[in-house]
């Protein structure tokens, strides 16, 4: 396995977009796509990209993804290349200003994930990205596999030029 794409997910929606992703990068036998419980260290061995992703939770990852990321070893991804990426609910699809006001002051969960994977050594490849969902529960907005699909692709050619 060179690639790893670990996420978590609630209402399925994450694992989607994980899944899309991971399809987009390559065989089963290169890319593995597991849920951030199940990720072992010895998995994060000899890996060439790590892809973490969660759905956006009060602001910030998952505590699953949390707890995956804290798990990690100073310096264990040193010399991997990495990327980050969340579900969200878009700001302009939310009702309510003071929420808005939150969001826009708070963020989203791709952004810390992507830290936590540069604080372990990891080299991130490309910004974090974000992916829509209509509603809390989802489902997802229309395209956004899609979308997946292509930051995948970018991911994946960002992933041979980082040096």
């Amino acid at each position: 396995m060179k690639v790893l794409i670990a996420y978590d997910s609630f209402f399925g929606n994450t694992e989607k977009i994980a899944q899309a992703i991971g399809s987009a990068l390559g065989s089963p036998q290169d890319v593995a796509t597991l849920r951030v419980n199940t990720v072992t260290p010895e998995q994060l061995t000899g890996l060439e990209l790590l892809i973490v992703g969660s759905p956006t939770r009060g602001f910030r990852p998952s505590e699953a993804t949390l707890k995956f990321l804290k798990s990690i070893a100073p310096a264990a991804l040193k010399g991997v290349r990495v990327a980050a990426f969340d579900t969200r609910i878009a700001t302009s699809d939310i009702k309510s200003p003071i929420l808005r006001f939150f969001i826009n002051f708070a963020g989203y969960a791709a952004k810390p994930i992507a830290e936590q994977l540069k604080k372990k050594g990891g080299d991130l490849v490309v910004e974090p990205e974000g992916f829509y969902v209509k509603a809390s529960e989802g489902p997802l907005k229309d395209g956004e596999l899609e979308r997946a699909a292509d930051w995948a692709r970018r991911v994946g050619e960002a992933r041979n030029t980082v040096s």
